[in-house]
């Protein structure tokens, strides 16, 4: 049951989340989500005052941690990757509510043991049998855990009158469309669909959620945001780094699968949907699942789709290998490190307007954004020499980093001759506001406690965007493809995405 409170009175018809008591029970707690994400956004929520007031962290993994020494770990996770530091006395008030438990996935004495302990936990402490399991593990470990927490009688049936059981499942869900309708059907065995949040970090960053608020509270926007105005929009969400420790994960995912799947098909659901009557959970998925339904299936992805990998090249002045020269990584694969698309949405709002996504590892730098395009003023006025012709405007909403939005303007230059120039209209967080952005971590998790599933993936559109890839999938399947087009290690992708868009006289932004 989702509980709320009264916002400023700025913010009429909004609502805060409002954290119960609670448990938070990490799986895999010895991990390193839990090290780098997890654990620091526990300490940043209890600098924040906004934890409910009986807590509890309690670490679930294979590791042979002590109370005490699962509290070091945690400590030592939070000094470095918090986004502040560590204040002895909020800490020393955290410190005491951290536990840890030992135990395999596969040995149900452990879970026996962990609902021994978090029992007492709860009756020390307070905590009214509410708890949160959050599955830091791989995903071949989701069906074995939840079937596990339930055989044990660590989680309750869906009940608003009684004690809440709540399961916070990260991506990847499934690797395909089959596979993700296996882990949901896995999850909807044991849990009601209100007690399952699937996890997107990237739906927890503010310039994201700031999407809706930019779109719907302010009049300028709306009545433009459609086909009579725009001519396109581009999402990027390009990476600085390889794949690093994580070749043995991505060597089976690649781009398509690791971030077009959810984090830029997410990002495009919210850039395109319909207003939403609420924000009330349930509405505003509703809508970005109909936007989902409405994009066009790909069937020619030699003219709608680019894929490539990175050959050697710099990391600013640092040498770095290729792709298939990583650790980890098969000398002949053909896994993607960059994928490009030219998607659309048919629907009436959209109809005619392309959607270009790209997202790839080892590009010039890391920069995420949504940027939309309007059209071109007409060939008159200030326009008529097409050597010279005026950029059009784009309105781009940085996610990161440098959190904000600009705006690209043409306005004259000072003189008595009339000279033009673009200019940029510029919005960042970090000047404009005092307070330092959370971490998306934070906001997610304080949702969960409150039961506000809005800003997490609902069963149908994690089958909806698997759907929509499955022909892009298939059609890779049925290649025999040897090598995949490279791009330079440090540079902006492979010339095959540059005549993507430039086939239709447009252009990728500069990173």
């Amino acid at each position: 049951m989702l509980e709320t409170a009264s916002h400023d009175p700025l913010a009429v018809g909004l609502t805060e989340t409002r954290p119960r008591s609670c448990s938070l029970v990490v799986m895999g707690g010895g991990g390193d989500l839990a090290k780098r994400q997890l654990l620091p956004a526990a300490y940043n929520l209890a600098l924040d005052d906004v934890l409910p007031e009986n807590f509890a962290i309690i670490g679930f993994g294979r590791l042979e941690f002590s109370d005490d020494e699962y509290r070091a770990f945690a400590r030592k996770g939070i000094e470095t990757y918090s986004r502040r530091s560590v204040e002895n006395k909020h800490w020393e008030d955290l410190e005491r509510s951290i536990f840890f438990v030992q135990g395999s996935f596969e040995d149900s004495d452990a879970f026996a043991r962990l609902k021994i302990r978090l029992e007492e936990i709860e009756s020390e402490r307070g905590i009214p049998g509410n708890r949160i399991f959050y599955l830091s593990i791989p995903p071949s470990y989701v069906e074995t855990c939840v079937n596990q927490l339930k055989a044990a009688g660590l989680i309750y049936p869906s009940d608003d009158s009684g004690p809440f059981s709540r399961v916070i499942v990260e991506k990847p869900i499934g690797r395909d469309l089959d596979s993700a309708r296996q882990v949901n059907t896995t999850l909807a065995r044991v849990l009601d669909e209100g007690q399952i949040f699937r996890i997107d970090h990237y739906l927890g960053k503010e310039t994201v959620q700031n999407i809706l608020v930019m779109r719907f509270g302010n009049s300028i926007f709306e009545p433009l945001w459609n086909k009579n105005y725009i001519d396109h929009v581009q999402i990027t969400v390009a990476e600085e780094e390889g794949v690093g420790s994580r070749a043995g994960y991505y060597e089976h995912a690649g781009a398509l699968r690791d971030m077009v799947q959810n984090h830029i098909l997410q990002l495009l659901s919210l850039t395109a949907m319909e207003p939403p009557w609420a924000m009330t959970a349930d509405v505003v998925r509703d809508n970005k699942l109909a936007v989902l339904n409405c994009l066009r299936p790909v069937s020619d992805c030699g003219n709608c789709v680019v894929r490539a990998q990175y050959a050697a090249g710099k990391n600013g002045s640092v040498d770095v290998p290729g792709y298939r020269r990583e650790l980890n990584v098969e000398p002949n694969s053909i896994t993607e490190t960059y994928v490009a698309l030219k998607v659309f949405v048919d629907n009436w709002r959209w109809s005619g307007v392309p959607f270009y996504l790209r997202t790839g590892k080892r590009m010039p730098k890391r920069a995420s954004e949504i940027a939309v395009q309007f059209k071109d003023i007409p060939p008159i006025l200030f326009n008529i020499d097409p050597q010279n012709s005026v950029e059009p405007n784009v309105l781009a909403l940085r996610i990161q980093p440098d959190e904000g939005l600009s705006m690209g303007i043409t306005t004259k230059m000072p003189g008595a001759k009339l000279r033009i120039r673009r200019v940029e209209m510029d919005f960042q967080y970090k000047t404009t506001f005092e307070e330092q952005s959370p971490e998306a971590y934070e906001r997610l998790l304080l949702d969960v406690m409150a039961g506000d599933a809005t800003l997490f993936m609902r069963r149908d559109e994690i089958e909806a965007s698997w759907t929509w890839l499955k022909n892009i999938q298939d059609s890779w399947d049925r290649e025999d493809r040897r090598w995949l087009p490279e791009y330079t290690a440090g540079t902006a992708g492979p010339i095959e995405a540059d005549k993507l868009i430039e086939g239709d006289h447009r252009k990728w932004r500069t990173l």
